[in-house]
């Protein structure tokens, strides 16, 4: 059962050449780094690290945006100090670069006192 691209479905054909090629590509990157227990652990690690970063990192943006469009006061305050909290905790694993957490901070701070 093969259906258009232009209907927003990709066909079956498709998507079973796409694991196929996902599948070599792991088998490849296996194949070219070391073959010891401890180098084959430290790319699941890494990987798992990788992920738990960026939806740190895609939170924390969402949240920014969220005080960012807000016209209330109150709420802005209370959302500033969970987003300077977020923001910190950023930079402190070095997701993010120390000043850019101040320079986020401070626009942040800025905006909330000229609601």
């Amino acid at each position: 059962m093969v259906k258009s691209l232009n209907s927003g479905s990709i066909d079956l054909l498709n998507q079973k050449n796409i694991l196929i090629l996902c599948f070599y590509e792991l088998e490849d990157l296996r194949r070219i780094m070391a073959n010891h227990k401890s180098a084959l652990k430290r790319i699941r690690s890494n990987e798992a690290k990788k992920l738990r970063n960026k939806y740190q990192h895609k939170t924390t943006r969402t949240f920014i945006k969220r005080l960012k469009t807000t016209t209330d006061r109150k709420q802005g305050e209370e959302l500033l100090v969970r987003v300077t909290s977020m923001i910190d905790k950023l930079a402190k694993k070095n997701i993010i670069h120390k000043n850019k957490a101040g320079n986020l901070k401070s626009k942040l701070t800025k905006h909330v006192a000229s609601l």
